[in-house]
């Protein structure tokens, strides 16, 4: 049960901003406590530390006037749209595959075999990202692209979400093909998939650093992506290790540009320019596996 000599000071449903003012109150000597209730998260002092903790919250509120960019339904919309958009692709292009495997052999013509991607045949580290080989290993990775790609596209926009996925999928296959040598040949989303979480990472920082008042959480971001590349990259068996950290590292080296260049999601052409582009590279790349 709560100590009853703890005062609530304030109830918020953003878990962020209910840490932002905790780290105040602990900078200024005090002792707040977290937890959630019914309305959220609720913020807490000692009551002998009530009226220093009020003064200090006003005061830096004040001085942290910059408005805050709350996302409204339809952008929340608009990200899940994207989120399971890219989850239904990877499913399609797995129906596809088994619907039609005597047709065309997905597998040998798409795999990111690296031998061949050495000796000029790019496009497969594009293809392989749609490839999976079984249906465990296509839902794991279309749910998991479905929560990151989601969250990526609360940051920087659906369609610039997407084509960040790709790129950094393709850079990490191909950082694999040179390191693991030419014996070697992967398939699926999973390089994608990290990719997107590096990107978090960086963009969470960078825009932290940015931000008056925010600076002192900036490595939350990345720690949390690193966290999520130490409990979902690593595994036994068949589990490309070195295919998540070239992912993972494409995308934390992606996501400091872009966190420079679009401070905040860009407008609905660049979206749907980003979305187009990618949309073609994917038929342009299939189109040349299977030419």
């Amino acid at each position: 049960m709560k100590d009853r000599s703890e005062v609530v000071l304030r109830v918020t449903p953003d878990s962020r901003l209910a840490d932002e003012w905790a780290l105040v109150l602990i900078t200024q000597g005090l002792s707040p406590s977290l937890h959630h209730g019914a309305r959220g998260v609720v913020l807490s002092v000692p009551a002998a530390e009530v009226e220093i903790a009020r003064a200090g919250l006003a005061a830096y509120e004040k001085e942290n006037t910059a408005p805050v960019q709350n996302q409204n339904r339809a952008d929340h919309f608009a990200s899940l749209i994207a989120g399971v958009s890219v989850a239904g692709v990877l499913i399609l292009s797995h129906a596809a595959s088994v619907r039609w495997k005597e047709a065309a052999p997905w597998f040998d013509q798409g795999a990111a075999e690296a031998s061949r991607i050495l000796d000029g045949e790019l496009w497969r580290t594009v293809t392989a990202l749609t490839l999976h080989a079984d249906l465990v290993h296509l839902f794991s990775n279309a749910v998991a692209a479905a929560i990151l790609v989601a969250a990526l596209s609360s940051l920087v926009g659906g369609g610039l979400a997407v084509a960040l996925l790709v790129v950094t999928g393709a850079c990490g296959n191909l950082a694999n093909a040179f390191i693991q040598g030419s014996s070697h040949i992967a398939i699926g989303a999973s390089t994608a998939i990290f990719g997107a979480v590096g990107v978090l990472g960086t963009v969470g920082l960078v825009r932290r650093r940015r931000e008056p008042g925010r600076r002192r959480g900036a490595w939350i971001p990345v720690a949390a992506a690193l966290g999520l590349l130490a409990m979902l990259g690593t595994g036994t068996g068949r589990t490309d290790v070195l295919a998540h950290l070239f992912g993972f590292f494409c995308g934390a080296v992606v996501g400091i540009p872009v966190a420079l260049f679009f401070p905040a999601p860009p407008g609905r052409l660049t979206q749907w320019t980003c979305g187009g582009a990618t949309t073609g590279l994917l038929i342009y790349c299939w189109s040349l596996a299977v030419g």
